[in-house]
């Protein structure tokens, strides 16, 4: 992909996300941070740079045991790799759809989305282009090159993704089908798990952000600011979803911080870190004054926290983040 078309697959992104942010209802952000919120993340500070031109909009993040990350690059369809001292390293790239990625719904461009990563250094990533041929779950295998092996509909925005370490189990969160989707991490023929209504969006993106947690896979609706908690019985049936958290439009990714039910979430147009309660209330952590470029996705290494922004709504500087969570985890 070429320069040129980058930048304009980069600056589709923004109006899309421009929309997503004007059309936030009044009255839906967090609370405004107070000292004792900025409290909770110390030692806040850039630690590297991406270059927009090159596509490099970090948009999902798995951590291997040392802190390394594997991202998605959105806009140019990589996965990278980045050391804890910043050297960063393309680990492969997806093939390009024929059209470019103009049919990929809502987006009009090919992206890579969801990333997770098995203890044997497989990697599991979501592409969507639009097409039939590429649409789905992708396998990166050390030494190998990408095969896809779960094929997912042309028509939908295949996005969060979620990994079950006990049953083998990935969880594909489909943000235009408002549906979530399983196969085994030996692919196959996906299953629509859940297509309950509050998966689904209000116009733009619904079901988003996906993580594995104490029996539940935990998802976010981005359109509708909610942060959902679907059971996963013993049969890996999907239960009633549960609104853990409501009134953060712009809810992307998150990350659990280890403190039970406790969640950083990246709030992508309001460009807002989150700190979310178990009980559902929500203050302000960070923002644009610590350099937040609109938050993807977060990690956390212990105490340690990641966040990537992708800077689809300032055009500026995506970049990593990190700072220190204080406390103790659980």
């Amino acid at each position: 992909m070429s320069k040129r078309s980058i930048m304009t697959t980069v600056s589709a992104l923004l109006v899309a996300a421009a929309t997503l942010t004007a059309a936030a209802p009044a009255g839906a952000a967090p609370a405004s941070a107070t000292p004792a919120a900025r409290g909770a993340l110390t030692d806040v500070r850039i630690a590297d740079h991406f270059d927009l031109s090159a596509g490099q909009t970090p948009e999902n993040v798995t951590l291997l045991p040392d802190g390394t990350a594997d991202v998605t690059f959105a806009a140019a369809h990589q996965v990278a790799q980045i050391t804890p001292g910043g050297r960063t390293r393309i680990l492969a790239t997806l093939p390009a759809p024929a059209d470019g990625g103009v049919h990929t719904p809502v987006l009009g461009f090919a992206l890579t989305t969801g990333i997770v990563r098995t203890p044997d250094g497989t990697l599991y990533v979501l592409y969507a282009t639009g097409t039939a041929d590429l649409t789905g779950l992708w396998q990166i295998r050390p030494g190998h090159t990408p095969q896809r092996i779960a094929a997912l509909p042309a028509t939908g925005l295949p996005n969060g993704l979620a990994l079950d370490q006990n049953s083998k189990q990935l969880y594909i969160t489909d943000s235009v089908l408002g549906t979530v989707w399983t196969v085994p991490t030996t692919g196959g023929t996906p299953t629509a798990w859940s297509t309950a209504p509050e998966l689904a969006s209000t116009g733009f993106l619904g079901a988003n952000g996906a993580k594995v947690h104490n029996g539940a896979l935990w998802v976010t609706n981005l359109d509708k600011g909610t942060l959902l908690r679907i059971p996963i019985d013993t049969r890996n049936r999907a239960g009633a979803p549960q609104v853990r958290a409501s009134g953060l439009v712009g809810l992307d990714d998150f990350a659990f911080t280890g403190r039970g039910d406790q969640v950083l979430a990246a709030l992508n147009g309001p460009n807002q870190v989150v700190l979310i309660q178990p009980d559902g209330t929500s203050t302000t952590v960070l923002d644009a004054s610590d350099g937040l470029q609109g938050p993807t996705s977060i990690a956390l290494h212990g105490n340690d926290v990641d966040v990537f922004s992708a800077a689809y709504t300032t055009a500026t500087d995506p970049n990593l983040l990190r700072a220190h969570l204080r406390g103790s985890r659980l």
